[in-house]
């Protein structure tokens, strides 16, 4: 068989399993399957792919597989991306961190913070690599050969407001996958500031959803199970809960 027969006679699962292997991250196989899914199936709608919160690339990586097979559609991908001495630890023993870009701060997890043991096993390795997670996620990107289908944004959903206005005239995006700060406050601002961008038919997805992160499950009911410009809501995984907008023309 040629090389592209493989490829599409392979499973995505496995594609999957095998790609994100040994990028570091949190989103487990089932999540990142049918986050893969997802993006694929709206290969027939306009506009492009926004992650809020993209660590080192492991969920970015699956949507970017998704994006360069249906054509056509970029990912955006927005994170502060902390360097190494952003990180500080807390009165109570957890960590967090604090980013500055542009002469403006950038306060993260503020209810989420990250206790030592996890900070320890999980973090504190990856800045033995590079000081910066940036460096790590550019790393990921290139290993998946998706520099063309990536986009990077370091700041907050904001930011990337302000951006893309400038950049585009028309942006259109048809999946949002938010996985930010997980403040009820930040989650609010993160669909606010991109569900404007959806397109009808477009799906809204959220990571840690109803597992366990008050503000995450309570921004999701007001702003999302209470909207009546979504449709379909529900819990996928265990910690991934996806809705759509309304198909109304």
């Amino acid at each position: 068989m040629t090389n592209i027969t493989t490829l599409i006679t392979t499973p995505i699962i496995t594609q999957i399993e095998q790609v994100v292997a040994n990028i570091p991250g949190w989103s487990p196989i089932d999540q990142l399957y049918t986050l893969f899914n997802l993006v694929y199936l709206t290969a027939g709608l306009e506009g492009d792919i926004v992650e809020i919160g993209s660590w080192c690339g492991r969920s970015s990586s699956v949507l970017g597989m998704a994006a360069k097979l249906i054509g056509n559609t970029k990912v955006f991908c927005i994170d502060l991306f902390p360097n190494k001495s952003d990180w500080h630890e807390n009165e109570d023993g957890s960590y967090s961190f604090k980013v500055n870009l542009a002469n403006k701060s950038y306060g993260a997890y503020q209810e989420q913070t990250v206790w030592k043991a996890p900070f320890e096993k999980d973090i504190a390795p990856l800045y033995e690599k590079h000081s910066s997670i940036l460096d790590y996620f550019n790393e990921t990107i290139a290993q998946c050969h998706l520099e063309d289908t990536v986009k990077t944004y370091r700041g907050d959903s904001t930011d990337f407001l302000e951006s893309i206005r400038h950049e585009y005239q028309d942006f259109k995006c048809k999946l949002i996958f938010i996985d930010g700060d997980h403040s009820y406050q930040a989650v609010c601002k993160d669909i606010e500031n991109t569900e404007k961008f959806l397109v009808e038919g477009g799906w809204i997805c959220f990571d840690d959803a109803f597992s366990y992160y008050d503000g995450v499950d309570q921004a999701i009911v007001d702003l999302v199970i209470n909207n009546p410009n979504y449709e379909l809501g529900q819990q996928m995984t265990r910690k991934f809960f996806v809705a759509r907008k309304k198909i109304i023309s």
